[in-house]
């Protein structure tokens, strides 16, 4: 039995314990911890045998489900075909940390209005900030930070004039052993909850296959809401040279990629997208490849409406860059042709940027 507690009157000192007392109060203690302990014990056992199972596979993360079908993406023109003029110049300020800033400026485009835009860049091994402010007055920024072992939280904003432009983006990204969460919000309300609400979850099966899914909720108006679920399929070759990728949701929609690694200087990668719409189901398709030379890249693509594209990038010296684009349309008998110059200057001297490189951080991005 534990020692009783003694009622102390008003006014009168605190009984003092006996070392004896509290050697006796210990003791009836350990018998309780003991039986948590042996209770808990079956659990522990079975979760330490569950994940070293699991570190035994080797499965490795298997990325986020936004970044899939990235390498496809980046070998293929769509995101970097232009027209017009435009120039691009960058003046590095620090590289540990990474600090720049640039000005770009666009005109002579068929499809966009003359625009300049001033940026900033900022990062360090926990943090990645970004900026930029266009003539009109709209604003755009990013910030990116890591808590170590918690994941990297990320905030996307853009603040304009224009009715309906601006909006915010809250986004926790959580990347496991052999799996990733991945979760956002889009303009959300905590006063009605309108907003969009987007999760995912990727899981990797095997060192090859990881399977997972995407549910969109959106909700323009309190009591009005829509929720579509979307299923991923993640493949990848023995030795990474291949990467094939799908997200297929019971609407009919379908997002298909794969890229090949033909060689450390050629990739190719191809991307299939089927629509489903009140008139029937519309699909698109594109094939690329992209070859890195010593001082310059050639990307080329064509697409299953009948353009044909190109882009040539002539790096003349690691600080000047010289862009040649053009696109065909054979079925529209149209056509657009860009050029641009990229132009890299820093504030720093040699040495100090050789001994910066050295220590260079990779920011959480």
């Amino acid at each position: 039995m534990t020692t009783p507690v003694q009622q102390v009157a008003p006014g009168e000192a605190a009984p003092v314990l006996t070392q004896s007392e509290v050697h006796h109060d210990t003791q009836q203690q350990q018998p309780q911890k003991s039986a948590a302990a042996a209770a808990l014990s079956p659990i522990s056992s079975t979760y330490n045998r569950f994940m070293n199972w699991r570190k035994s596979l080797s499965l490795g993360n298997p990325g986020t489900a936004e970044a899939m079908g990235r390498e496809a993406k980046t070998t293929l023109l769509s995101n970097f075909i232009f027209d017009g003029a435009r120039a691009d110049l960058t003046k590095g300020i620090s590289l540990n940390p990474a600090f720049q800033v640039t000005h770009s400026f666009a005109l002579g485009s068929q499809q966009s209005p003359p625009n300049y835009s001033f940026g900033a860049v900022y990062a360090d091994a926990k943090s990645f900030l970004q900026g930029a402010v266009d003539h009109t007055g709209t604003l755009t920024g990013r910030a990116n930070q890591s808590f170590a072992n918690l994941g990297t939280g990320k905030v996307q904003a853009q603040l304009s004039e224009v009715p309906g432009q601006s909006m915010i983006q809250l986004e926790h990204d959580y990347q496991g052993l052999d799996y990733s969460l991945n979760g956002k919000a889009m303009n959300p309300s905590m006063i009605d909850g309108t907003g969009i609400y987007i999760g995912s979850y990727l899981q990797s099966l095997t060192p090859n296959i990881a399977l997972g899914l995407e549910t969109l909720l959106q909700r323009p108006q309190p009591g009005v809401s829509e929720s579509l679920t979307s299923y991923l399929v993640r493949l990848n070759g023995s030795n990474r040279d291949w990467l094939a990728t799908a997200q297929i949701n019971p609407s009919g929609m379908l997002e298909a990629t794969y890229h090949h690694k033909l060689s450390d200087k050629v990739d190719a990668a191809a991307t299939l997208q089927v629509i489903n719409r009140p008139q029937g189901k519309e699909a698109n398709a594109s094939l690329g490849a992209k070859y890195d030379f010593r001082m310059a890249s050639f990307r080329g693509q064509l697409d299953s409406t009948g353009k044909v594209s190109a882009l040539l990038e002539q790096r003349f010296t690691p600080a000047f860059a010289f862009l040649v684009a053009g696109e065909i349309d054979h079925l529209k008998n149209a056509s657009k042709f860009g050029v641009g110059i990229m132009l890299e200057s820093t504030t720093m001297t040699p040495e100090e940027m050789n001994a910066a490189m050295q220590s260079v951080p990779q920011p959480p991005v």
